[in-house]
């Protein structure tokens, strides 16, 4: 779930900890100063009292701090920051209930438990299926840490590992190849484990900003933006589901060779394999520049597999830039990056609805399937809107449905076997009317790459005629009379009018709408004689036009003062992201038409205003 909305569901004492976390860092000074005065500028300093986008906004610019603030308050609080960043940046795991958490954490504990004796075991024994070079580089590290962590005690002080010493131990982990598992077995041989208190894990938590609790619902909420950060942190370079999706192009060779990297059963299923792959905390990063490739292996054959991978598998086009492997790989890390950041799901969401349905119909486990996959409290988790919250897409859900299962789907929904399934499934469920509703900010911005990847082909000279057209869509079905008979009669060969909403006893409200490829809409003084010429038309044939909307993807700050100055068109802007908000709100609410009322008030219709004035 997104910051804002978790912000949003929150009273002001539930967000104080956060807030204060954010002064902080704002009293020192963070390096985009400058861009979080101009955030500020317009409201208040006090952070109480600025909205919920403008906190986001701000939070987004020091994410780097409040990364580095993590780190240290991490170690000042407590040891068990990986088995806790575990459970609370997994996929699925970032809207729980208070007693749901707590079993996760104690499960958590029994698992390491379990797996720490084996692994002291498999130490001891010189005939386990630890390699020579692997107990080598444990030991090491394990000497390493129990000098760093006892130290103390000839200075007569408590025992601890301080933060530069944690530092050089990261370093030394990186450089020995250790997986995040590896680290966490040997950091608990050296340090105890001990069971917490779930009250006091979550004031913990809680007062160092990296989670949220609402005490009346007993429910913990853990930011999308906050998820991202904690990961970096752990050393998590992508999310598990997009680590899923790259293992599963890979040979069963190729994924044998990393099993066997890290002492992962390489018996196992494919399926298991790559999971405890995901699980191990593995550094994407060094899956694809060394561990799937055999010894030996030159750097222009991996560069050549990767590209590959990136091209034929992942059909990412236009195609990765770097040169050398290293800036490929990184470069497919900001890919999935991007993808995350993107709250598109890639079908409609009725289109979605419906997949679960009919697949919760066909596969009677899945349900099941899925609970435990994303480790969900809740009995039945096939609802679109609920999977959304928890950041899970449909495409998620059908890369962790066993390939016979997607065939035995397909086969019943006569859906194509040939190719990819998961491709196939998701266009038998593409609701194009929603999908290029979802996308309509897209469209605006004329971004062929962001629809391509949203599953929209659509030429770049019939972008400006399908934005009009949505934009018809969005107000008729906000309960307008978009009245295209009227509109044409009115139109000359000089002047078309994009949008007429027919009030009734002569009043309309004119529509004018424009993409852009660049950021800022700024082009006032043509849209001015446009839209002017548009009011005299109508007003020749006896209408008063009592309001000119403009909707565009966004406006520059120029363009929405010259706005502000011009007396005589009794404009307002719309940005295409706010106008479909707006929508998705009314659907909620117990209006049959929108009271165009809220849009005669501000230059630049304000959102958050006009969504709380219709949800009263």
């Amino acid at each position: 779930m997104k910051l804002e909305r978790i912000l949003d569901n929150l009273n002001s004492f539930e967000k104080n900890s956060f807030l204060k976390i954010i002064d902080g860092i704002l009293a020192n000074s963070p390096k985009n100063s400058k861009e979080i005065d101009l955030v500020l500028s317009d409201s208040s300093r006090d952070l109480k009292n600025i909205d919920n986008i403008n906190i986001v906004k701000v939070f987004n610019l020091i994410e780097d701090e409040f990364a580095e603030y993590v780190k240290t308050e991490f170690v000042n609080t407590t040891s068990q920051l990986d088995i806790l960043s575990d459970i609370i940046t997994r996929d699925g795991n970032c809207i729980m209930k208070q007693d749901w958490f707590a079993r996760l954490y104690e499960t958590k504990l029994k698992n390491l438990d379990k797996k720490l004796k084996a692994f002291e075991k498999s130490l001891k024994d010189e005939k386990s299926n630890i390699g020579e070079n692997r107990r080598r580089d444990y030991k090491i590290y394990k000497a390493c840490l129990h000098t760093a962590y006892f130290n103390d005690i000839a200075n007569n002080q408590d025992t601890k590992v301080t933060t530069d010493e944690q530092t050089i131990l990261i370093t030394l982990s990186q450089q020995l190849g250790l997986s995040q598992e590896e680290i966490k077995l040997i950091n608990y041989l050296i340090i105890p484990v001990r069971k917490l208190e779930i009250d006091s894990v979550i004031n913990d938590l809680k007062s160092i900003g990296v989670i949220f609790y609402s005490k009346k619902t007993s429910t913990i909420y853990i930011a999308d933006e906050i998820v991202k950060i904690l990961r970096k942190v752990r050393g998590k370079e992508i999310a598990d589901k997009f680590f899923r999706r790259v293992l599963k192009l890979l040979r069963e060779s190729q994924v044998n060779l990393i099993c066997k990297r890290y002492n992962i059963d390489w018996r196992l299923p494919l399926d298991l394999k790559i999971r405890d792959i995901i699980k191990e905390g593995i550094s994407f990063t060094s899956v694809l520049i060394n561990d799937l490739h055999k010894d030996g292996t030159k750097i222009t054959e991996k560069k050549k597999l990767i590209n590959e991978l990136c091209n034929k598998g992942l059909k990412i086009q236009p195609s990765l830039k770097g040169i050398t492997i290293e800036e490929k790989v990184n470069n497919l890390i900001k890919y999935f990056e991007s993808i995350e950041r993107d709250e598109k799901v890639g079908i409609s969401i009725d289109g979605y609805e419906k997949l679960l349905l009919e697949m919760g119909e066909i596969l009677p486990e899945l349900n099941q399937m899925l609970k435990n996959e994303f480790e969900l409290q809740e009995e039945n988790i096939l609802i679109s809107n609920n999977l959304l919250d928890y950041n899970i897409k449909p495409r998620d859900i059908l890369e962790v449905v066993p390939k016979n299962d997607l065939e035995i789907f397909c086969k019943k929904k006569e859906i194509k076997l040939r190719g990819d399934l998961v491709i196939n499934i998701l266009n038998a469920y593409k609701d194009s009317e929603n999908l290029y509703l979802e996308n309509f900010e897209n469209i605006g911005f004329r971004n062929l790459h962001a629809l391509k990847d949203n599953r929209i082909i659509i030429k770049e000279s019939e972008l400006g005629s399908k934005f009009e057209e949505l934009t018809k869509k969005i107000f008729s079905k906000l309960g307008f009379n978009v009245d295209e008979k009227l509109r044409k009669q009115l139109n000359t060969n000089k002047d078309k009018i994009d949008v007429v909403i027919n009030l009734e006893n002569n009043d309309l409200i004119l529509i004018e709408c424009k993409t852009i490829k660049e950021s800022g809409y700024n082009k006032f003084s043509s849209v001015s004689r446009q839209l002017k010429a548009y009011s005299s038309l109508a007003t020749k044939n006896k209408f008063r036009v009592i309001k000119s909307l403009l909707i565009a993807p966004d406006f520059s700050d120029d363009f929405i003062k010259d706005c502000g100055l011009d007396y005589e068109l009794n404009l307002s802007l719309i940005t295409a992201s706010t106008l479909i908000n707006i929508l998705e709100c009314f659907k909620n609410t117990k209006h049959k038409q929108f009271p165009y009322n809220l849009l005669m008030r501000d230059v630049l219709i304000q959102e958050e205003r006009v969504i709380k004035a219709i949800g009263k």
